[in-house]
């Protein structure tokens, strides 16, 4: 909803009135909207004046700077502005060379922009339309179809060339071509709020989405069930691509649009789902764009755009432009050294050390944990979770998850020569860098810890030396975390585990042997956290309310130390390796 505002009427003015305020050194308002400042010793350029009503911004007046467009006309919430309105910021944008009006294809603006052109043609000043078509969903025929979010895309080239000094016509005819070749999808996932109101200007029924939306609050042309993230992805690039204008070439523009209320991680994740399907149609992608670009007040939503590229539009596309809400400077980017160029510096610069037998072997080992250990976790994912949600924010699940994804990834990656310090500490600093949090960095060092304590210069690894490992792992965890036992963390299943793995190993017990009975002492001593109350960490002051419920840390080491086992069990059994 919209909230903060004095007088809902005024709500308009007021944002501009604030915004202008803000950006006073780079615009100047005039009646009816806003005008770039110019550039000093600049030549002379057409005038693109963009426009429509309030309540998609970046739409219209923050595109307004070098490189983009020369001035802006701000109407009314999701109201054309006025002919008086669009005559006026046209009058004060216009140089002597002409002027281009641009919006989206809605009847009002049509009628208003028209008229302003005439008026403005009646005084001298030479002015043409280009009116923009990009929504796909809202017609057939492509001369009746609304303009979303393709209206960035289709300023953006008629800015570029004329900060490039083309004349008006040839101005005209790159925003026309930008247009032809200019495709729009949206999604809405909820309606968007009037300043003052109360109820949104449409609702999308629970659980579904709106395809086809309008950027003025407009329904979508069909209520679909909500997709998870890929197949969402899917509809947009397939809806798209079914409107592939005819002799198009392969390269392509994209802008992923965030329609107010979706939020840019929302985005980015989407954005990794749809960038392998343009991929995989055969589409070269140019400097895509992601973020919130046309909105439509607090829609929840998204639009994905496809400008299809010749060379002449992608020149205007990677053009430099400064504007108050975007801006694209080429130069600092030329200048970075490629991502593919510094990962195979620092993959040259890793050297693996000389590792063993014996420690490669226990590299062997530790591999099949790890591989155990994600498959385990991705199955008590929603188990730890919930536990966790008790007295604390239910995200434990998902970071051991993404902890062991990173590790076994690592780990995967990593030299089938490297001795077991190398791969787990590999495996260990994947798991912080990628979890986060507490528990990322516990594990993380943990499973560093263990790795060094076995050496990748061992001449053997028997069972005091797993012992000594499983001690420097929960030593690593005591020292980084400050908790004791007692405290209802992971400690109170770790270090009984540590204690009664040394004491059947100096029984005589073979290594795995000795590792399922101290599993099993740390599933029970888990399971008995369920009395404690937490003394550290977040659960601490819903302390009372984690009573009856075990620590989700103490859970989750219980199970992870119970499949290691397993897998130390069937190494021993079928390949005769004691660790």
């Amino acid at each position: 909803m919209t909230t903060i505002h004095d007088d809902p009427e005024d709500f308009a003015e007021d944002q501009l009135a604030g915004w202008l305020a803000l950006y006073a050194d780079r615009v100047r308002g005039v009646h009816g909207g806003v005008v770039a400042l110019p550039t000093e010793g600049a030549e002379r350029q057409v005038a693109v004046v963009v426009g429509g009503g309030s309540g998609h911004y970046p739409a219209f007046c923050g595109v307004v700077g070098p490189g983009f467009a020369t001035g802006a006309v701000v109407g009314n919430v999701f109201t054309s502005p006025s002919a008086a309105q669009v005559y006026s910021v046209a009058k004060a944008a216009d140089q002597g060379r002409g002027v281009v009006l641009s919006f989206g294809n809605y009847a009002g603006d049509t009628m208003n922009f028209g008229l302003a052109a005439e008026r403005l043609r009646a005084e001298g000043i030479d002015t043409r339309i280009v009116v923009v078509t990009d929504d796909v969903a809202s017609a057939d025929e492509v001369t009746k179809r609304r303009g979303i979010a393709g209206d960035f895309s289709v300023f953006k080239a008629m800015g570029a060339a004329a900060a490039a000094g083309a004349d008006l016509d040839e101005v005209e005819r790159v925003g026309t071509a930008a247009n032809a070749v200019t495709r729009t999808i949206g999604v809405a996932f909820s309606g968007c709020t009037m300043p003052g109101a109360t109820e949104p200007l449409f609702s999308v029924p629970d659980r579904h989405l709106g395809l086809g939306l309008g950027i003025h609050g407009e329904p979508g042309i069909q209520d679909v069930p909500v997709l998870p993230a890929r197949e969402l992805a899917a509809l947009l690039v397939e809806r798209l691509l079914t409107e592939r204008p005819e002799g198009a070439g392969p390269r392509v523009a994209p802008i992923l649009n965030g329609l107010g209320d979706t939020k840019y991680e929302e985005l980015f994740l989407l954005w990794g789902r749809v960038l392998p399907l343009l991929e995989d149609a055969g589409l070269e992608v140019v400097e895509p764009e992601v973020g919130e670009l046309v909105t439509s007040l607090d829609m929840g939503g998204c639009s994905l755009t496809l400008q299809f590229l010749d060379d002449e539009l992608e020149r205007h596309w990677r053009a430099d432009a400064y504007t108050p809400a975007y801006r694209k400077v080429a130069a600092p980017v030329a200048a970075l050294v490629p991502a593919t160029a510094v990962t195979e510096a620092a993959a040259e610069a890793t050297v693996v050390p000389e590792a063993t037998g014996a420690s490669r072997r226990a590299a062997e080992t530790a591999r099949a944990a790890v591989e155990a250990m994600d498959v385990l976790l991705r199955e008590q994912e929603e188990t730890l979770g919930r536990i966790d949600a008790v007295a604390g924010d239910g995200d434990h699940g998902r970071g051991m998850v993404k902890g062991i994804g990173a590790a076994r990834r690592a780990v995967e990656q990593t030299d089938r020569e490297a001795g077991v310090a190398f791969v787990l500490g590999r495996a260990g600093e994947a798991w912080a860098a990628s979890a986060g949090g507490t528990s990322g960095v516990l594990w993380g060092a943990a499973m560093e810890a263990f790795g060094r304590a076995l050496g990748d210069d061992t001449e053997h690894v028997d069972a005091p030396d797993v012992v000594a490992a499983a001690q420097a792992f929960a030593d690593s965890i005591v020292h980084l975390g400050g908790a004791s036992r007692g405290d209802k963390t992971l400690l109170d299943a770790l270090l009984p585990f540590v204690d009664e793995l040394r004491s059947r190993i100096d029984e005589g017990a073979d290594t795995a042997d000795a590792w399922r009975a101290a599993a099993e002492v740390a599933v029970e001593q888990a399971a008995a956290t369920a009395d404690l109350r937490p003394r550290v960490g977040r659960a601490r002051p819903l302390a009372e309310k984690s009573v009856g419920t075990p620590d989700a840390g103490a859970t989750s080491m219980g199970m992870v130390l119970t499949r290691i086992g397993e897998v130390l069990a069937v190494r021993a059994r079928r390949e005769g390796v004691d660790a």
